[in-house]
C-alpha cells in the first residue's frame, strides 16, 4: 500500500516522470497551506507580525527540507545518511569558524577585526578535509586504487568500509563490501557546503543559526542532485526573505519548466536513443563521418540535457519564491574556449574561479615579476581545468578532457597576444609541419590525420583573413567582415569543444571499476574511425537514413543561435499571456514532449556527477 514511500533504485524521482510532478504537486500544496496559514496568523496578530513572519519562514524551511530529504531518499536510498552527516558536520564546524574568526558576539555584517591566531584556518581545513574525504572515497576510490596498483604492481582491491559497518547492524548482510556505489549528486552538495565554510571564513555570511534551516540550504530538492551549484552567500539570505511571486514571475517559472522538458525529452533523449548511443557503443561499425557527426550531436545532447535540467530546477524553485543562479548563456555562441567556460555550467565555473583559481594565485605574477604574469595565469588556468575535469568523473578521460580545455584556453590567450604577421607565419609553419608529419607516419596514426585536416582548414581561414587584413578590411570597421570573423570563430570553437567531448562521453555511464579502460578504448576507436575511415560517399545516404536526427540537430542549433534579445522577448511574451493561455500552452508543450519519449526513461547526464 505504501510502496511509493520506499526506495526503488530502478525508478528514481526524475523531472521527466509523472510521479515527480505528482510529488511536486503535493509538496506545493503543503507549501501553499503553510504560507497562507502564516498570513492569516499575521493578520490576526498584527502586533507580533515580525515574530509570526519569522516562524512562518522557519516552518516553510523545515517543511521543504523534509520534502527534499524524501526526494533524495527516493533518488539515492540509504545515502541520505551521507547527506545528513555532511549537513550536521558543516553546520557545527561553520559555527566554530565564525566564533574563531570574529568572536561569538559578532553579527552577520560586523566590521569587527579578525581575531589573531589560526583557529579559523584550522576549522576551515577540518571542514574541507571532511567534505573532500567523503567525495574522494565514494567517487575516486577505484581511480586512485588503480593508479596505486599500476605504480607499485600490487593487487589492492576496493573495500567499502561503510557497507561493512552497515552489515554489522544488519542480520542478512545486505550491503556489498567489494563495491563502492557513488551517491547521486554528491559532487554538487559537497561543493555547496565547502562554499558555506569558505564564505563564513571570508566574512561574506554569518553562520546559519538553525540546523534545520541549514539542512534546507544543503538539500533543496530542485537543484540537489544536478545543480546548479548554489553558493552560500547567494542562497542563505533567501532563507529569511518573505515569499514573493508576481504574476509575471509565475509565467516565467512555467516557461522555464516547459522549456526544460522540451529540451530534455525532444532534443537530448531523442538524439541519444536514435543515434548517439549507437555510435558510442560500437564506433567501429560506423564511418568516420558518422563518428564525427555523433560528436557534434552529443554536444547538442549534453547541452539540452543539462540546461534542460537547470531550466526545470530554476522554474520549480521560482514557484516557491527562491532564485537559483543562471547556469547557461548560449555557450555555443562562444568565440573561444575562455568565453565558452564563462557561458557553460556557470555555477561550476564561478565556483572553480572563486575557490580554486583565485586561491592558487589567479592571474597574479610570480615573485612580483611582470614577465611571469602570463606564465602564472596560464598555469593556474590549466590546473583549474584539470581539477574541473576530475570533478566530473574518476577517469583519465575526464582528466584529458579538462586538460584539452585548459590547453585550448592557453593557446587562445597566446594567439590573441600575437601580431597579425606572426599569426600567419606560425599557422603556416604549423600547417607545413602537420603535412610532413602525416607523410612520415604514412597514414598509420589517425590522430595525426585528424589534426592535419583541422590545421589545414585553420590555415585556409587564417590566410583569407590575413589577405583581407592586408587589403584594409578590418573586423572593427567593416560589419560584414566582423560578422564573418565571428561566425568563423564560433564554428571553430564549437568543433574544438565537440572534439574534447569525445573523452567526456566515452567516460560517462560506466562502472567506476572499469571506467578508465573502457573509456580509453572507445575514444581510441572513434579517433581511428574519424582519422582513417572517412568516406564522403556515405554522407547523403546518412542524411536520408537519419533525416529526423539531422533536422532536430539543425533546428536545435538555429534556436540556440537566436539573438538573446529575441529569446528574452518571447519569454516575457509568454509570461504576459492570460493565465488560461499559459496553462493551455504548458499542456500542449507537455503533450508534444511526451510524443518523443522513449520506452526507457533517460536519466539526466549530470546525475552521475
Amino acid at each position: 500500500m505504501f510502496d511509493f514511500l520506499k526506495y526503488d533504485p530502478t525508478h528514481p524521482l526524475l523531472f521527466t516522470q509523472f510521479y515527480f510532478w505528482a510529488f511536486f504537486a503535493i509538496v506545493y500544496a503543503g507549501f501553499t497551506l503553510i504560507m497562507q496559514w502564516g498570513s492569516i496568523v499575521e493578520s490576526r496578530k498584527s502586533r507580533v507580525k515580525s515574530h509570526s513572519s519569522l516562524s512562518r519562514l522557519h516552518a516553510r524551511n523545515i517543511y521543504l527540507m523534509a520534502a527534499s530529504w524524501f526526494f533524495y531518499y527516493k533518488t539515492s536510498g540509504i545515502f541520505l545518511l551521507i547527506l545528513a552527516f555532511i549537513t550536521l558536520s558543516d553546520w557545527l564546524i561553520g559555527q566554530q569558524i565564525y566564533k574563531a574568526r570574529y568572536g561569538s558576539a559578532a553579527q552577520a555584517n560586523s566590521s569587527l577585526p579578525m581575531r589573531e591566531g589560526r583557529g579559523g584556518s584550522l576549522w576551515l581545513a577540518l571542514s574541507v578535509c571532511v567534505d573532500l574525504s567523503l567525495l574522494f572515497y565514494f567517487k575516486y576510490a577505484y581511480f586512485f586504487t588503480n593508479i596505486f596498483n599500476d605504480v607499485f604492481g600490487t593487487q589492492v582491491e576496493v573495500f567499502d568500509i561503510f557497507a561493512y559497518i552497515g552489515n554489522g547492524f544488519s542480520r542478512d548482510g545486505r550491503f556489498l563490501v567489494d563495491r563502492i556505489i557513488l551517491p547521486v549528486g554528491i559532487s554538487f552538495y559537497i561543493f555547496q557546503v565547502i562554499s558555506y565554510a569558505v564564505d563564513i571564513y571570508r566574512g561574506k555570511i554569518a553562520p546559519v543559526r538553525n540546523l534545520l534551516d541549514f539542512g534546507f540550504y544543503v538539500s533543496f530538492f530542485p537543484q540537489l542532485v544536478a545543480g546548479p551549484i548554489v553558493r552560500a552567500s547567494e542562497f542563505v539570505p533567501q532563507l529569511y526573505k518573505p515569499f514573493f511571486l508576481t504574476r509575471r514571475q509565475f509565467g516565467i517559472a512555467v516557461f522555464w519548466i516547459c522549456n526544460g522538458l522540451l529540451k530534455k525529452i525532444i532534443l537530448s533523449d531523442y538524439l541519444a536513443v536514435n543515434f548517439i548511443d549507437r555510435v558510442f557503443q560500437s564506433p567501429m561499425l560506423f564511418s568516420g563521418f558518422e563518428n564525427f557527426f555523433a560528436l557534434l550531436t552529443y554536444s547538442m545532447q549534453v547541452y539540452a540535457d543539462f540546461s534542460g535540467y537547470t531550466d526545470i530546477a530554476i522554474g520549480v524553485a521560482l514557484l516557491m519564491g527562491f532564485y537559483l543562479p543562471k547556469n547557461f548563456d548560449s555557450p555555443y555562441k562562444s568565440r573561444n574556449p575562455q568565453e565558452f567556460w564563462r557561458r557553460w555550467h556557470q555555477s561550476l565555473s564561478r565556483w572553480l574561479k572563486g575557490y580554486v583559481y583565485i586561491p592558487l594565485g589567479g592571474n597574479r605574477t610570480l615573485f612580483g615579476r611582470p614577465a611571469s604574469k602570463l606564465l602564472s595565469s596560464n598555469f593556474n588556468s590549466f590546473l583549474t581545468m584539470l581539477i574541473g575535469g576530475l570533478w566530473h568523473g574518476a577517469s583519465w578521460n575526464f582528466v584529458i578532457w579538462g586538460g584539452l580545455n585548459g590547453v585550448g584556453m592557453i593557446v587562445n590567450k597566446c594567439w590573441r597576444a600575437l601580431g597579425e604577421h606572426w599569426r600567419y607565419v606560425l599557422m603556416t609553419a604549423l600547417a607545413v609541419a602537420m603535412v610532413v608529419a602525416r607523410q612520415l607516419t604514412r597514414d598509420a596514426y589517425a590522430l595525426v590525420n585528424m589534426v592535419e585536416v583541422w590545421v589545414l582548414i585553420l590555415w585556409v581561414g587564417t590566410s583569407i583573413w590575413y589577405v583581407g587584413w592586408l587589403w584594409g578590411y578590418r573586423t572593427d570597421t567593416n560589419r560584414f567582415v566582423g560578422w564573418i570573423d565571428q561566425a568563423w570563430e564560433i564554428l571553430q570553437t564549437f568543433v574544438f569543444i565537440s572534439f574534447t567531448r569525445l573523452f567526456f562521453r566515452s567516460a560517462s555511464n560506466l562502472d567506476p571499476a572499469t571506467a578508465s579502460r573502457e573509456a580509453w578504448q572507445t575514444a581510441k576507436q572513434m579517433v581511428h574511425q574519424i582519422g582513417c575511415a572517412w568516406d564522403n560517399s556515405i554522407i547523403l545516404p546518412f542524411i536520408r537514413e537519419y533525416k529526423y536526427v539531422v533536422l532536430l540537430f539543425v533546428a536545435g542549433m538555429i534556436i540556440h543561435w537566436l539573438p538573446d534579445r529575441f529569446k528574452r522577448r518571447y519569454r516575457l511574451w509568454f509570461a504576459a499571456m492570460p493565465l488560461p493561455l499559459i496553462i493551455l500552452a504548458a499542456a500542449v508543450a507537455v503533450l508534444l514532449a511526451y510524443q518523443f519519449i522513449s520506452a526507457d526513461m533517460q536519466p539526466f547526464i549530470y546525475f552521475q556527477f
